[in-house]
């Protein structure tokens, strides 16, 4: 409350009030852009033309420029494809409805093995763009995604309703004056299957209509956007201003700030909005232009990160209810695809013809349903590794850990902080950070204190000292973020120590540029022709030894060796610690040498080694060889190779 109590002074503070704000026209004294490019129809799906879409796209683009000229003393129009974000700099607020241009193609990052294991989603804005932005519908998602807004894509499925709405947010309020007509309605049924959410749900909600038509009694109408409502306020630059109709939890976001940017999720434009929703609008417009020249403080870069309201889904999964509901589901899916197969055969027999999909029921095998154990296995992953089948230890093993999970990698993925549970204080809690800060200033504990500092932190101090002044200089502001990472931060500018988001990636990248400088093999020579030199990789999720060979001139070694043939192959033997394990050796293609089959390598060659689990300590790597030239072979050498996890 004191937070919105702050904006609203400052909202009124820069001329949006009904006095202040409005011209003796009745017109807001802002510079408007709207950036089009959206269909008057939901085009996921659509067989409709290139031509017909484009079309669509201009009569939405002027409903939209007549409504703002309406209420706005100055606007202009462009289309997405033809928007820079340097236009939106001569603007006091931009209206996105369309797809822009990608500053950065989305792209596939794997590991050694070829493996995807992250998706960086394409980028159409810059990570500091700081002009004033209300987004419709997904094109929050399409904005937000890859600079880390929480306004993100938890379900296309928004209609035509609003509910929950913060009624006494300035939005709500003017300077264009508002009436807000409320009916009472039940709640959405589709809200009623996340009841463990909100256990305390009630039979109906006063609902606010937005839109006179939706998705679910207009065929083919465009849809709107939620965000996920889990930690959305849980840093000082949100907040939640309404919910709507859809298919997911009752408190998914429809309306919401994140920074300088203001997600609206429904999706019509002007001729299908009430007067009411067209007056809340021109509102949300004068109230994000204060936002102007601010950036979001907190990033969620991962959407589907894992905050502790997980655990009560989870607390649910883990009773016979979802799991008979499952088992339910692929008895039904059996007897539907049986007698599907019955009247498709009976058919064929006739002579008539097959569709497609008939033809798929002729080879329908029923599916087996699944056990407790695979089901167990499936869902709950680390508590299931600690409790096997044993159901009723599930809910209590989630209660007594709940104040102990950590999020913040993977996707919905919560895990135990032995360390915050050895120290009996919960993750999230400040006396967490202080108790390390304290124990690396005493020299206690200091392995588990630089863990949690590392974990929790965003800051790069090398000395005690420095972590100590940062934290009584800043403690009165320091807050905790779980969907912006499972971080300590500061309330304030992005640039205080502790906000930075690429700091510890700029101290890894000094550190991998280091490593790898140190993992550059020595110079050779006629009399060692060899050199070699190792470094550990982490990555993407993957840990990894990279072995680098560094050959003399004139020399080689054996890749392969065919069995007419006497030399020795390069070899490794690889010792981790107990909880991994080491990989099949990945090399590059090597030369043809004679034709037996023997294969050589020269000058320079990397191999990489997998490692798999989770672990700390040391790694002892021992290669082998023989190195020949065209003249002599030397006699087989190796080398112990010590790294540190």
């Amino acid at each position: 409350m004191k937070k919105l109590l702050i904006a609203l002074i400052c909202f009124m503070l820069a001329g949006c009030s009904s006095s202040g704000l409005l011209n003796t026209d009745g017109k807001a004294t802002l510079k408007v852009l709207y950036v089009g490019g959206a269909a008057e129809f939901e085009t996921f799906g659509s067989h409709r033309s290139k031509e017909g879409m484009e079309a669509s796209a201009l009569e939405r683009t002027a409903a939209w420029e007549a409504m703002l000229k309406e209420r706005f003393d100055s606007v202009a129009t462009v289309q997405g494809k033809d928007y820079t974000p340097a236009m939106s700099e001569g603007y006091d607020v931009t209206i996105i409805d369309g797809l822009i241009p990608t500053m950065r193609p989305r792209e596939l990052i794997r590991d050694a093995a070829g493996k995807v294991v992250k998706v960086i989603p394409a980028q159409r804005l810059p990570e500091d763009f700081s002009g004033a932005v209300v987004s419709i519908g997904q094109q929050s998602e399409n904005i937000g995604r890859s600079i880390g807004t929480k306004l993100d894509w938890y379900c296309l499925c928004l209609d035509a309703e609003a509910h929950g709405m913060v009624l006494d947010h300035p939005i709500f309020k003017g300077p264009f004056k508002t009436e807000i007509s409320l009916e009472k309605k039940p709640v959405p049924e589709d809200a009623k299957h996340y009841v463990y959410f909100t256990p305390d749900m009630p039979d109906s909600v006063m609902m606010w209509r937005v839109q006179t038509k939706g998705y679910q009694t207009d065929e083919g109408f465009p849809v709107g956007m939620v965000s996920r409502p889990w930690g959305f306020l849980d840093g000082p630059d949100t907040e939640f201003i309404s919910s709507g109709v859809c298919a997911k939890t009752i408190d998914a976001v429809a309306i919401g700030r994140h920074g300088n940017y203001l997600h609206w999720g429904f999706a019509a434009s002007p001729a299908f909005m009430t007067e009411e929703a067209k007056a809340v609008f021109a509102n949300a417009v004068c109230y994000i232009a204060q936002f102007k020249g601010q950036t979001p403080l907190v990033r969620k870069y991962n959407d589907r990160i894992a905050t502790r309201e997980y655990i009560k889904e989870l607390k649910y999964m883990a009773t016979m209810e979802p799991y008979e509901t499952r088992v339910g589901w692929t008895v039904s899916s059996n007897e539907e695809g049986l007698k599907k197969q019955e009247e498709v055969r009976a058919k064929k027999a006739r002579g008539e013809k097959l569709t497609a999909e008939e033809s798929y029921y002729l080879n329908f095998k029923p599916s087996e349903p699944m056990t407790l154990a695979q089901y167990l296995q499936r869902y709950h992953k680390q508590a299931y590794v600690a409790l096997g089948e044993e159901l009723d230890a599930y809910v209590p093993y989630y209660e007594e850990n709940t104040p102990y999970f950590y999020g913040g990698e993977g996707m919905y993925m919560l895990t135990i902080d032995e360390d915050a549970k050895a120290w009996g204080i919960p993750t999230g809690d400040i006396r967490l950070l202080e108790k390390a800060i304290r124990c690396l200033e005493k020299g206690e504990e200091v392995e588990r204190a630089q863990r949690i500092l590392d974990r929790y932190t965003l800051c790069t101090f090398e000395t005690p000292t420095e972590w100590s002044a940062w934290f009584k200089k800043y403690r009165k502001k320091i807050f905790f973020t779980e969907a912006g990472g499972w971080f300590y931060m500061v309330d304030g500018p992005a640039t205080l120590p502790g906000n930075d988001y690429k700091a510890r990636e700029k101290k890894a990248a000094a550190a991998e540029r280091a490593a790898a400088m140190a993992a550059q093999p020595g110079e050779t020579s006629a009399e060692e022709p060899v050199a070699v030199a190792a470094r550990v990789v982490k990555a993407n999720g993957s840990t990894s030894i990279e072995v680098n060979m560094k050959i003399h001139p004139g020399f080689h070694v054996y890749r392969a060796v065919a069995a007419s043939d006497a030399y020795l192959p390069v070899k490794f033997t690889t010792q981790v610690p107990a909880d991994m394990e080491a990989g099949e050796v990945i090399s590059p293609t090597a030369k043809p040498f004679g034709t037996a089959g023997t294969t050589i390598y020269e000058d320079a060659v990397t191999f990489v080694i997998p490692l798999t689990g989770q672990a700390t300590g040391e790694v002892n790597c021992k290669v082998e060889w023989q190195c020949c030239d065209a003249h002599v072979c030397m006699p087989p050498m190796e080398r112990e190779l010590k790294l540190t996890l």
